[in-house]
């Protein structure tokens, strides 16, 4: 089966390319911790979500994964939990060693549900890029909604 961010079904894309951003990004065996030291307040929690899924990933706890890092949105855009978890676990057997800081955490909390969008920069295969996630407000929890 190819990697998700490789799959050419369109209701798979947003999804595919969240978990492609895991891949790339956000995990890796060694990988540092992402500070969230620099934010305050929401923007530290933002912050401390993008912490919690590279932690999650790092020890290849794909169901915390799928529950507690990612919004339900996705994790039903993906087929929901166990395909979650098979999705995440695929796209982790494909990753190298990996670095991500967050750059910068901007939060609207205008309406009923709040989103905000965290600016990532990761090291992959030695190379540095940036990335936008996006994250809900879900049940009193940030959680990643997909990205940019």
């Amino acid at each position: 089966m190819p990697p998700l961010h490789r799959l050419k079904r369109p209701k798979h894309l947003c999804a595919a390319s969240c978990l492609a951003l895991l891949a790339t990004g956000l995990a890796g065996c060694g990988a540092s911790t992402v500070s969230t030291s620099a934010f305050k307040g929401e923007e530290h929690e933002v912050a401390q979500t993008v912490s919690n899924l590279q932690s999650d990933a790092t020890t290849g706890e794909v169901k915390k994964v799928c529950t507690n890092d990612l919004d339900s949105a996705l994790v039903t855009r993906l087929g929901g939990v166990k395909a979650c978890e098979a999705a995440i676990k695929n796209q982790l057997a494909e990753i190298d060693n990996l670095e991500v800081s967050v750059e910068s955490v901007h939060v609207i909390s205008a309406g009923a549900r709040p989103t905000a969008s965290a600016q990532v920069k990761s090291i992959h295969s030695g190379k540095s890029g940036p990335s936008t996630l996006l994250l809900v407000k879900e049940d009193g929890k940030w959680k990643i909604s997909g990205m940019q």
